[in-house]
């Protein structure tokens, strides 16, 4: 239409007067169902996400003005959508509020869609009709945003799930529609959402993962399927967390959340509910691994999880504390890579340990010949050493810590420096395990406690360096400290209080306990 009579005045504007009547746009559902570009599209919001609702109101008015009784129903969209494609009133408040924004839909057209979904969300799934609801609303979302996307503006506006609009705007753009409802674009291809490009997207998008996805939900997903952070994900079906002992009970909770029950394979209590959730959630944990893709298991090497403990692998194989208790391994069984890192699928599932830190201790030096056997036996007949249960004091069942155990020689060696007792002259001591005086007792606690940092899992991964806090404390109740330099994996260098040097061995390290590392040194450490 073309303005014949301009800039008119009025009280509450100005008018222009025009030759034509204007007719109203379609929408974007409407624009969406009229275009064959876009039917495969259509298909899927009208299969999945559409119900036609009985409107009472509606019908009457019918019914008054026509005579007859005939239903009217209103067209809706699920509410797990960002908005309705056929809503006229963008994020309405008020009945008089201004508009200042709209919606904005990315459509692909049948080709783009079509191959999407054969090769990416059909690949474990025979028909779109299998697939969980919530992948389907998941795929829907990514492609709505709840303001307007300017054609200079993808990179830096967000839809309705947090991911910029990625698309090129001279390449995969073949429509463009300002609608009566929003900004309309349609694509050569789709919008490749987290959820499914990222590792999050191999066990969302295969159902024998499911209770992984499920557990990953609670907590993890929005950190797994960031596609900005580096991942390791250790995937295992169904099947093996059924083999381990866990399975869901409608019986046991009518919150979905708390159906898990937990059943010892060898026997033992059972857990149900939220019990058996809390076991699971610390097992998921140890199978994430964050900040790092690794895309090699062949060499040897230790990962930090997410649950604050490492596993150890190499040759294609995975092991955790419990694994090593149980004298079980993972093996890899596949590989796949994703945007943000490598998936690994592995045949059993990585397992805490139930012992104690002191008992591992006592596993690594069952003789005289064992490395760890001087530290052992100053420890084992301490004071703060529970022979029965293998607690030790000041290591809490709950926290992280790090065992820095000095080699047989280097005991010898705090012996004779007198930090230890021992018999026999300097400096050809022997180390006395059973000291009787006080002050003797009490060397050995305090040189026990040096050796374990507090509240800290480090391990030879070249990850964590830093001067970190160990279990002793001063008289006037400060905290001792050492620094540990940890830049290059598979090497460990320690400095006490003095600045004396000590290394991790690492043929003999990394030994795996219950949320902690215990590593042999060839030196011993001194605060003072």
């Amino acid at each position: 239409a073309q303005v014949v009579e301009k800039d008119i005045a009025a009280e509450n504007g100005v008018i222009h007067i025009v030759n034509k009547v204007i007719t109203s746009l379609p929408s974007i559902d409407q624009y969406i169902g009229s275009n064959p570009n876009y039917s495969e599209f259509k298909k899927l919001l009208d299969k999945f996400l559409v119900q036609y609702v009985l409107n009472a109101t509606v019908t009457n008015n019918y019914k008054n003005i026509h005579g007859t009784s005939v239903d009217i129903f209103t067209k809706v969209y699920n509410s797990s959508l960002a908005f309705s494609p056929n809503n006229e009133n963008f994020l309405k408040l008020q009945d008089n509020d201004g508009q200042a924004d709209t919606y904005t839909m990315f459509v692909p057209d049948n080709t783009a869609l079509t191959n999407y979904i054969n090769t990416v969300l059909l690949e474990h799934y025979s028909s779109v009709d299998q697939l969980p609801i919530n992948v389907i609303y998941d795929f829907v979302n990514a492609h709505m945003w709840r303001t307007a996307v300017w054609p200079t503006k993808f990179s830096s506006t967000y839809n309705a799930v947090g991911e910029e609009a990625r698309f090129n705007n001279s390449t995969d753009i073949v429509d463009k529609k300002v609608l009566s409802n929003g900004i309309f674009y349609g694509t050569n291809k789709v919008q490749d959402a987290n959820v499914f490009s990222s590792v999050y997207g191999k066990a969302y998008l295969d159902p024998d993962y499911s209770i992984m996805t499920s557990l990953m939900n609670l907590d993890l997903k929005f950190q797994v399927s960031n596609i900005n952070q580096k991942y390791t994900l250790f995937l295992v079906s169904n099947a093996a967390f059924n083999a381990a002992g866990f399975t869901a009970d409608p019986t046991v909770s009518n919150v979905i959340n708390e159906q898990w029950r937990y059943t010892p394979p060898g026997g033992g209590t059972v857990l149900t509910g939220s019990s058996a959730l809390v076991r699971l959630q610390r097992i998921l944990n140890m199978h994430v691994v964050p900040g790092r893709d690794i895309t090699d298991l062949s060499a040897p090497g230790v990962a930090l999880t997410t649950s604050g403990e490492f596993v150890k692998y190499g040759t294609n194989q995975v092991i955790a504390a419990g694994n090593l208790d149980a004298a079980t391994v993972a093996n890899v069984t596949d590989k796949k890579t994703a945007k943000n890192g490598t998936v690994y699928y592995i045949d059993k599932l990585l397992q805490f340990s139930e012992k104690t830190i002191g008992k591992h201790i006592e596993a690594l030096a069952l003789t005289s010949a064992s490395p760890f056997y001087n530290f052992k036996q100053y420890m084992f007949n301490s004071a703060i050493y529970n022979k029965t249960t293998g607690e030790i004091q000041q290591v809490a069942s709950g926290s992280f810590y790090t065992f820095l155990i000095p080699d047989n020689a280097a005991i010898v060696a705090a012996v004779n420096a007198g930090l230890l007792p021992g018999t026999g002259t300097a400096p050809n001591m022997i180390p006395n395990f059973t000291p009787t005086l006080p002050a003797d007792r009490e060397k050995v606690n305090n040189f026990i406690f040096y050796h374990i940092l507090n509240k800290r899992n480090i391990a030879t991964d070249g990850q964590e360096s830093g001067t970190f806090e160990t279990l002793f404390k001063f008289s006037n109740g400060d905290p001792s400290t050492i620094f540990v330099n940890n830049t290059v994996p598979n090497i460990i260098t320690l400095n006490d209080m003095l600045n004396r040097t000590a290394n991790v061995i690492t043929t003999s390290s990394n030994n795996l306990s219950t949320r902690c590392t215990i590593h042999l040194i060839d030196n011993y450490l001194k605060n003072n």
